[in-house]
């Protein structure tokens, strides 16, 4: 509890905000305000809620620390997933940290492998096709995109991806939001 107590004077400090200030913004006292700073009194969840939205960070910003942050992935923690419905194999390739936006995969496509699936949704994707090549079908148009090229477009489009050939297709993948 004495790392949040600190994070929230840390953050109201920034934030170059006095403690009146912070009061007026989340509707506690000043006295009881002071306390949690000093950590003589216990907070509960729905005054960090309310401390949390003045500072305007997320109220998960109070329990991590750097200890769970990880910016590193080696090789050998890597492991190959599936999506239900996809018979695509993705490795996730992204370090774990607060407020990471990015996505970057590995994505292996099957040799002829054809996702029937469209999709649509909030957001951006890049592709780079490092090995073989794949055919992304986006709002309707057909885009052949071959080892060393790339292809970078809005999710909102309707989109899905075939590999015409008889061989694996490996592309890296960077999409936003986050959403493994």
């Amino acid at each position: 509890m004495e790392e949040i107590y600190r994070k929230i004077r840390d953050i109201r400090k920034q934030r170059d905000l006095t403690l009146k200030e912070l009061s007026e913004k989340t509707g506690l006292s000043v006295s009881f305000l002071s306390q949690v700073e000093r950590g003589t009194t216990s907070l509960a969840i729905t005054s960090l809620k309310k401390i949390a939205d003045a500072l305007e960070v997320p109220i998960t910003d109070f329990f991590e620390n750097e200890a769970n942050q990880n910016f590193v992935v080696k090789v050998e923690k890597r492991k190959p997933f599936r999506i239900e419905g996809s018979s695509a194999e993705y490795t996730r390739l992204a370090g774990n940290f607060n407020g990471r936006s990015l996505e970057p995969l590995i994505v292996t496509l099957a040799p002829g492998l054809v996702q029937d699936n469209v999709f649509s949704h909030p957001g951006e994707e890049f592709y780079y096709v490092l090995e073989g090549a794949v055919i992304f079908n986006v709002d309707g148009k057909e885009y052949l995109v071959k080892a060393g090229d790339s292809i970078h477009f809005p999710s909102s489009l309707p989109h899905f991806w075939s590999n015409p050939l008889s061989q694996e297709a490996k592309i890296l993948c960077v999409l936003t939001p986050v959403i493994f």
